[in-house]
C-alpha cells in the first residue's frame, strides 16, 4: 500500500520527454549561427593576405584585435548573460553577430574591388581595414554570448530532469555541429574563391548573414517557448536580476551616507598629511577589487576545474590549426586554396568522429580519464608537426604539417568535451556563465598571443619558430591536466593494466576489493564523488574510509535535520555503489559516471519526499539547483 502511494512522488520529478521537433530546431539554428561564423574563420587569413601580399602582418593584426576583444570583454559578456533573460540574450546575440558579419563583408568587398587603393588613398584603406577588424572583433564577442548561451546555459537547462546521458548525447550533438560547419564551411568557401573570386566569397557571407537571420531567430525563439524548463530558469534570473538591483540601490544609498559622514571627519583631522591620502587610495583599490572583471576572475579561481580550463586555454596558444596563420603560410607555400579548404574539412571529418568516440570513452572510463588519454594523443601527433620542420621539400613539408595538425583534432575536440562536462557537472548554476566567460577570455588572451608571436615573426619563411613554440604550450598543457588528475585520483595510467582497460566487471585491478577500497578509495567510486561533490557541496573531499563517509555528517552539528538528509545521501550513494559492483561482476553491465551520479540524486529525492510527506514536494529542478538550500528550507 505503502508503493503505490508513493510510486506518483517518484515519477513526479522526471519530465516529460523532450519533444523532438524542438530539439531539431535547436541543432539548426545553432548550425546556421555556426555556418556564418566558421566561414569567416577560415576566409578572414586570405582576405588579409591578399590585401597585403608577402606578409603576415594584416592576417596577425586582425587575430591581435579579435583576440584582445574577447579577452578584455569575455567576462564582462558571461555576466551579462548571468544578468539577463533568455530572449534578450537571444535577440542581441543574433542580432549583432549578423549585422558584423554583414559590414565585415561589405568591407573586405571594398578591399578587395580596389587593389591599389593602400598606394592610392591611405585613408579610405585605412579606415576599411579599421571597419573590417572592429565589426569581426564585435561579431566574435557576439558569437561568444550565442555560445555561452546554448553550450553553458540551454543544453544544461534542457537535460535536467533526464536521463543523464540526455546532457552527453547533447554535448556531443553540439560539437558535432560545429565540425561540421567547420568542415564544409572551408570546402564551400574555398572552391568559391579557386573557381570564381575573393570579392565573390565576400559577399556571399554577407549575403547569408543578411538572409539566415530571421530564420536562426525563428528556431531558437521556438526551442525557447516551447521547452517551459527554459521559461522557467528565464524568469528566475529576471527575478534574481531585479533583486539585485534593488540591493545594490540600497547598498548604493548607504554607502554615500558613509562618504559624506567620513569627508565630513576628513576635514575636521585635515592637520593629519597621511590621514588625507589613504582614504583615496583605499577607495581606489575598493573600488578594483569590487569591479565586475575582478568578481568574475575571482569566482573562475574558485572553482575546482582550474587547472583542466586552464589546459584547454593553452592549447589556444598555437598555430598547429588551420587558423588564419597556418592558412597564410600554406598559401605562400604555394598550397592551391581549394587542397587547403580540403585539408581542413578532413581535419574537420577526423574532429567530427571525436564526438562519436567521446560518448563511448566517457561510458567506459569517466570524464577525467578521458580527458587524459585525448590530450596525450593530441601531443603525439603533433610530433609530426615537428618533424615537418626539418623536411627540405617545401610540399611535403607543408603535407606532413596538415596530417599532423588533422590527426590531432580527435584528441583535441574529445578533450575539449571532456573539459566542457566537466564544468557542466562541477560548477553551480548561478556562476556558469560568468566561468564560461572568463574561460573564453583566457582562451583569447592565448589566441592572442599567437597573433602577437605573428606579428614579432611576420616572415612565412620563420614559421617553424611558431611551429616549436607552439608544441611546448602543448606540452605544458598536458603537464598541468595530468598534474590536476594525479590531485583528484592520486594515479596517471595503470600501465599494467592496460589490455584490461575495457574489461566489463566493477574490479578495477588498482587494489584488492575491500570496503575501503570500493566505496572510498577506487576510481570509478572517486570520479563518482567528485562528480556528486559539485551538486551536494556538503560533501566531504577528504574521506578515504567507508568510517570517515558515515560519520560525516557529524560536521552538521547543530543542523540535526540537515545532518539525517546528508546521511541519507550518503546511504544512498553507498547502495548504488555496491548495486553497481553486482550488476558488473554478475551481468556485466556498465554505466557511466554520469547514470550513477543521476541514480544518487534521483534515489535520494524519493526518499526525501517518501520522509516529508507533509511537506511540500520538492521539485526535481530545485533538488538539482541547489538541494542544500531546498532541503533546509523544507524540512
Amino acid at each position: 500500500m505503502d508503493n503505490e502511494q508513493l510510486l506518483p512522488r517518484h515519477q513526479y520529478h522526471h519530465q516529460d520527454p523532450i519533444d523532438t521537433s524542438l530539439l531539431a530546431s535547436l541543432y539548426v539554428g545553432h548550425f546556421l549561427a555556426r555556418w556564418g561564423a566558421r566561414t569567416w574563420e577560415f576566409s578572414v587569413g586570405l582576405y588579409m593576405i591578399n590585401v597585403w601580399p608577402d606578409s603576415l602582418l594584416m592576417a596577425a593584426a586582425y587575430g591581435v584585435v579579435e583576440s584582445a576583444s574577447t579577452t578584455l570583454f569575455g567576462p564582462f559578456v558571461g555576466q551579462w548573460i548571468d544578468n539577463s533573460t533568455y530572449p534578450k540574450v537571444l535577440r542581441i546575440w543574433l542580432i549583432t553577430q549578423n549585422l558584423s558579419f554583414i559590414v565585415a563583408g561589405v568591407t573586405v568587398v571594398g578591399l578587395l574591388i580596389s587593389p591599389d587603393l593602400r598606394a592610392t588613398n591611405v585613408t579610405a584603406f585605412t579606415l576599411l581595414v579599421v571597419l573590417t577588424n572592429l565589426s569581426g572583433a564585435l561579431a566574435v564577442l557576439s558569437t561568444l554570448a550565442g555560445t555561452i548561451l546554448i553550450e553553458r546555459e540551454w543544453v544544461v537547462v534542457i537535460s535536467e530532469g533526464h536521463s543523464s546521458n540526455l546532457l552527453t548525447t547533447m554535448n556531443s550533438r553540439i560539437r558535432r555541429i560545429d565540425l561540421i560547419c567547420k568542415l564544409f564551411a572551408p570546402v564551400v568557401t574555398g572552391f568559391i574563391i579557386s573557381f570564381v573570386s575573393l570579392i565573390a566569397s565576400a559577399a556571399s557571407l554577407a549575403i547569408w548573414n543578411i538572409v539566415s537571420v530571421f530564420l536562426q531567430y525563428w528556431l531558437l525563439n521556438s526551442v525557447y517557448k516551447g521547452i517551459p524548463a527554459l521559461q522557467e530558469r528565464s524568469k528566475k534570473r529576471g527575478l534574481k536580476t531585479n533583486i539585485a538591483t534593488q540591493q545594490e540601490h540600497a547598498s548604493s544609498s548607504s554607502t554615500s551616507q558613509e562618504q559624506l559622514i567620513q569627508h565630513h571627519n576628513t576635514e575636521e583631522d585635515l592637520s593629519e598629511d597621511v590621514s588625507s591620502s589613504n582614504p583615496i587610495v583605499r577607495k581606489l583599490i575598493q573600488r578594483v577589487s569590487n569591479s565586475s572583471f575582478i568578481r568574475a576572475w575571482r569566482v573562475y579561481l574558485q572553482q575546482d576545474v582550474v587547472l583542466p580550463g586552464l589546459s584547454l586555454a593553452l592549447l589556444y596558444f598555437t598555430v598547429l590549426s588551420f587558423g588564419t596563420l597556418m592558412t597564410a603560410t600554406l598559401e605562400w607555400d604555394g598550397i592551391p586554396v581549394y587542397i587547403i579548404g580540403l585539408g581542413r574539412g578532413i581535419s574537420a571529418i577526423i574532429g567530427i568522429s571525436a564526438t562519436f568516440l567521446y560518448p563511448s570513452m566517457e561510458t567506459r572510463i569517466s570524464t577525467l580519464r578521458t580527458g587524459l588519454w585525448s590530450i596525450w594523443s593530441q601531443w603525439a601527433c603533433l610530433l609530426a608537426c615537428v618533424g615537418s620542420i626539418w623536411v627540405k621539400n617545401n610540399t611535403a613539408s607543408a603535407y606532413l604539417l596538415m596530417a599532423g595538425v588533422a590527426a590531432s583534432r580527435l584528441g583535441l575536440w574529445t578533450f575539449d568535451l571532456s573539459v566542457i562536462q566537466q564544468m557542466q557537472d562541477q560548477v553551480s548554476e548561478s556562476d556558469r556563465a560568468v566561468v564560461g566567460g572568463v574561460q573564453n577570455s583566457i582562451q583569447s588572451f592565448w589566441d592572442l598571443m599567437t597573433y602577437i608571436m605573428g606579428l614579432i615573426i611576420s616572415n612565412p619563411e620563420d614559421f617553424w619558430k611558431l611551429i616549436l613554440v607552439s608544441f611546448w604550450l602543448v606540452t605544458i598543457a598536458v603537464i598541468m591536466y595530468s598534474v590536476h588528475i594525479y590531485r583528484v585520483r592520486k594515479h596517471l595510467f595503470h600501465f599494467e593494466k592496460l589490455l584490461m582497460l575495457f574489461r566489463r566487471y566493477f574490479e578495477c585491478g588498482e587494489a584488492p576489493e575491500t570496503e575501503n577500497h570500493l566505496f572510498t578509495q577506487c576510481g570509478i567510486t572517486k570520479d563518482l564523488w567528485q562528480r556528486l561533490s559539485g551538486w551536494w557541496w556538503l560533501l566531504d573531499p577528504n574521506v578515504r574510509t567507508i568510517g570517515d563517509l558515515l560519520n560525516c555528517k557529524n560536521l552538521l552539528q547543530g543542523h540535526r535535520r540537515l545532518s539525517n538528509i546528508h546521511e541519507g545521501i550518503m546511504l544512498v550513494f553507498l547502495w548504488v555503489v555496491w548495486s553497481y559492483r553486482n550488476l558488473k561482476s554478475h551481468a556485466s553491465g556498465v554505466k557511466s559516471i554520469s547514470v550513477l551520479a543521476y541514480e544518487v540524486q534521483s534515489f535520494s529525492l524519493f526518499w526525501f519526499n517518501a520522509r516529508n510527506r507533509k511537506a511540500a514536494v520538492l521539485r526535481w529542478n530545485d533538488w538539482c539547483c541547489d538541494p542544500v538550500l531546498e532541503c533546509y528550507s523544507r524540512v
